[in-house]
């Protein structure tokens, strides 16, 4: 059985939290693609959680964890989280990939550099690397993690690439150049902290296949943050859709089942257009009572852009996703309503659709609101889905109407525990 859990929205929409569910049926559990420029945050009985390179299933003992050959594998955040979880008593099974590319220290500095010189015309990246990374990999002049352990090879694949990054350094941000010595240094110190864990996954994978085990592949970000389907260029860097993960993973397989996870509200860290979006006291009130610590990046910090449910954009992230099942998460979050507001169209120059549309017509669309009569009750603590109010079952009735996948899982708060089924 392969499973995946992707986002169908902007990203943060509580993945981590089914992922760590999920993972208590799961043998393996594999991160993608991505690095760690978002995060999952994971509330269980060790403590709260945010994890940004590490894969969700890190605390439960009969998982192996890896991190595929998708992942901008950035080492340094690998070993700081992984120390972590050691100092309070988790020491997960982890593998990494002999495929994965390496963040670099310059792919940051790039990272920093480029936003700086775009100013107000910025992307909102959040700075960890990951576009210079994945233009590297796919210009050829990234690192593997195979290469480290060939001396010969990085000291001639430095030579061939370093002329070109000093020519982005000097001449284009006007900063001090790089040098071989100090390059070479990063990756051997790299090569020494990344060995114990370098397997060949795509072999792994494959055995554990033929074995029968439960696969459970874990997206980051979110369907319309992927550079093709996505509101490119407010997108990230890699693909984030669950048929990509296959690949990513290492494991060429079909996926039986897709867990499009999904807010019961609209939230996004980033730019670009957000047709749903709320403004003022309505967004920040939103804002302090979303999720456990409120509506704030878990990566950046940032307080996230907040709005009413959008069922054009999960509708259209759903389909992309090829989604056969949807976890609408964050449900009790709500309960402070009278009235619920979502977005059921766009209206752009005078006309209306349901459809998900170009950035360009999306930055000028307008919301097309219906609203719902909300249930006004703490329902937190309830663990039966027929138990819940009946106008919050309408709603979710109603929500999945408008996105056409079925909702299967709800979710009310962050604990494990606090998950419902609904079929």
């Amino acid at each position: 059985m392969i499973k995946a859990i992707v986002g169908a929205n902007w990203g943060d929409e509580g993945k981590g939290k089914l992922t760590d569910v999920f993972a208590h049926e799961s043998d393996v559990i594999v991160r993608f693609q991505g690095g760690n420029n978002a995060g999952h945050t994971i509330i269980n009985d060790y403590g709260k959680f945010a994890l940004h390179m590490l894969p969700s299933g890190v605390f439960y003992d009969h998982t192996v964890n890896v991190i595929g050959n998708g992942v901008a594998l950035n080492i340094p955040s690998f070993i700081s989280e992984l120390r972590e979880l050691e100092e309070k008593g988790i020491k997960p099974k982890l593998v990494v990939s002999d495929r994965a590319q390496i963040v670099m220290s310059y792919h940051v500095r790039f990272d920093e550099l480029e936003e700086a010189r775009l100013g107000k015309a910025q992307f909102g990246s959040t700075k960890s690397g990951i576009a210079p990374f994945y233009s590297d990999k796919y210009a050829k002049t990234g690192f593997q993690v195979s290469e480290l352990f060939n001396d010969a090879w990085l000291d001639s694949k430095i030579d061939r690439i370093i002329d070109q990054k000093n020519a982005l350094m000097v001449h284009l941000y006007n900063q001090a150049p790089l040098t071989k010595e100090a390059i070479l240094r990063e990756l051997h110190e790299y090569r020494d902290l990344i060995k114990p864990y370098v397997v060949d996954v795509f072999n792994l994978l494959d055995d554990m296949q033929k074995q029968g085990k439960t696969i459970l592949l874990e997206g980051q970000l979110g369907a319309l943050r992927d550079p093709d389907f996505g509101i490119y260029p407010y997108s990230t860097s890699s693909t984030t859709l669950a048929y990509y993960g296959s690949i990513g993973a290492g494991l060429p397989k079909a996926i039986d089942e897709v867990w499009a996870v999904t807010k019961a509200y609209s939230s996004c860290v980033g730019s670009g257009p957000f047709v749903a979006e709320i403004f003022g006291e309505e967004a920040d009130q939103l804002r302090r009572l979303g999720g456990d610590a409120g509506e704030f990046g878990a990566t950046t910090g940032r307080p996230r852009r907040v709005g009413y449910f959008d069922a054009v954009a999960t509708r259209y992230g759903c389909k992309v996703q090829g989604a056969t099942h949807v976890a609408l998460t964050n449900i009790d979050v709500l309960s402070y309503l009278d009235e619920i507001n979502v977005v059921t169209g766009y209206e752009y120059e005078g006309v209306i659709t349901q459809d998900f549309g170009a950035v360009s017509v999306l930055e000028k669309s307008t919301p097309v609101i219906k609203s719902f009569a909300g249930w006004n009750v703490d329902i937190s603590d309830i663990t039966d889905y027929d138990a819940l109010p009946e106008n919050c079952k309408a709603y979710i009735d109603a929500l999945e109407q408008l996105i056409e996948t079925p909702i299967a899982l709800v979710s009310n708060g962050p604990k494990r525990s606090q998950i419902m089924n609904r079929r």
